[in-house]
């Protein structure tokens, strides 16, 4: 690991030999796992000494081990080595002193690879599948999120910031009041090399989006997403605020979601879903029915949790079924460009509680889908004689049987992370639904 030393003398050089460097695992539910490493020890990590348990990968929400996935205590709970991932070391800027992270895989002690479990790597694989194929994705991501007061409950629900309007769109007013903490936002992505767009109110009180610019490293476009969460929270807390990208955290406010623009180039760079006309290609159409035809059963990866069903809502900013327009925001898949370099669609179903790896892992593969079987693409929601899209599932635990039993998951992510995933699912439904919610003792129990 002498690429990592090299790194890490670079850092030290730029940055100052930090206090600490907090290793950074992600779970299933792109949740940041991991230890603080004392910023003396780089040898330590470049040389596979530090460890943590392979079930890191695969907790439930609350990070507890499940034993359905067959990993954990039931099997002796076996390390695997951590091995830092190339160019992740970077500033935590909001942390106090001098503070290092760096994103981490686990190597399998049975492979000698890094695990199967890592849905960093199920990006790899079906990176590796479109190249294998000549098609080299490009990638840009939006990410919404709420601002909100500190809570000194952990149950406690969402305040918005003072002054904030509940209909904030596109306000400039709104921007200049927040800018100190925006600006630290925009400061520690710079620093951390995250490419940030544009920067805009949302419509919720509280609520802001960040877009990113479009990349062709796919992996790092992931990565970006998942880091600018963790970056996001920690700089609202210097601010004496929280933050959050909780699918629905107000009842009556929009929800927060992940829209992924997804185009596709050839070995020489040509937009692949460009064919000179000024109408979409063919190859554009094909990958739109690929998306739409393999929507259903990825449901459980675009909408992963219990509250990633409440942000669904037809006629609203959150598309809640399997159909396509042009310019058009209640599609679930949007054209906003046809032809020239920038002909591309835009999936708009996942939340911003999402895993970004697996998010645009089930994008592409449906994409890549599409151009494979070449579905028959129903008419735009655009066009008047357009047929309404049967709405995608309300029903948590359906959307995850379904995924479960789905050939199509399996072709894109393999049996083995199907199954551990629908383990993890079963067992966050298992345990959020059986708990007596209060709208059910305020409104049953003095009535029946």
């Amino acid at each position: 690991m002498s690429d990592f030393l090299e790194e890490y003398a670079t850092y030290c050089k730029t940055h100052g030999r930090p206090d600490r460097v907090e290793l950074m695992l992600c779970d299933a539910n792109a949740v940041l796992r991991g230890k603080w490493l004392p910023g003396d020890d780089e040898k330590k990590l470049a040389d596979g000494a530090v460890r943590l348990p392979l079930s890191t990968y695969a907790p439930n929400i609350m990070g507890e081990e499940v034993e359905a996935t067959g990993l954990g205590i039931i099997v002796g709970d076996p390390d695997g080595r951590i091995v830092p991932v190339a160019g992740s070391l970077k500033p935590v800027p909001w942390a106090k002193g001098n503070v290092a992270q760096v994103q981490v895989e686990m190597i399998d002690p049975d492979t000698g690879e890094i695990s199967d479990l890592s849905s960093r790597q199920q990006l790899v694989r079906m990176v590796d599948k479109l190249h294998n194929a000549g098609l080299h994705p490009v990638l840009a991501t939006e990410l919404e999120f709420y601002l909100f007061k500190p809570r000194t409950e952990q149950d406690a629900a969402p305040t918005p910031p003072d002054r904030s309007p509940d209909a904030q769109n596109y306000d400039l007013e709104v921007l200049e009041r927040t800018q100190d903490i925006l600006d630290d936002i925009l400061k520690a992505s710079e620093l951390q090399g995250l490419a940030t767009d544009t920067l805009i109110a949302e419509y919720g009180p509280g609520q802001f989006e960040i877009n990113f610019h479009h990349t062709d490293d796919v992996m790092w476009a992931a990565d970006t997403a998942l880091l600018f969460k963790r970056l996001v929270r920690g700089v609202a807390r210097t601010h004496g605020m929280e933050a959050t990208f909780m699918a629905k955290p107000y009842a009556d406010f929009p929800g927060n979601g992940m829209h992924v623009h997804a185009s596709v180039v050839d070995r020489d760079g040509k937009n692949v879903f460009d064919d000179g006309t000024d109408g979409p290609s063919d190859a554009l159409t094909h990958a739109v029915g690929g998306t739409l035809d393999t929507m259903r059963d990825l449901q459980a990866i675009f909408a992963p949790h219990m509250n990633s069903y409440r942000r669904f809502k037809p006629l609203s900013f959150a598309p809640s079924a399997p159909d396509w327009g042009f310019d058009n925001r209640a599609a679930g898949v949007r054209l906003p460009e046809t032809k020239g370099p920038g002909a591309r669609l835009e999936h708009r179903i996942a939340g911003a509680d999402v895993n970004p790896y697996l998010v645009i892992t089930a994008i592409l593969g449906g994409m890549l889908h599409g151009l494979n079987t070449k579905p028959a693409l129903p008419l735009p929601l655009d066009d008047a004689g357009a047929e309404p899209a049967e709405t995608l599932s309300a029903d948590w635990f359906q959307t995850v049987e379904r995924f479960a039993a789905s050939d199509v998951a399996v072709e894109i992510f393999g049996q083995r992370y199907v199954d551990v995933y629908a383990a993890i699912r079963r067992d966050e439904i298992a345990q959020l639904t059986h708990e007596i919610t209060h709208v059910e003792y305020r409104t049953y129990l003095g009535r029946l």
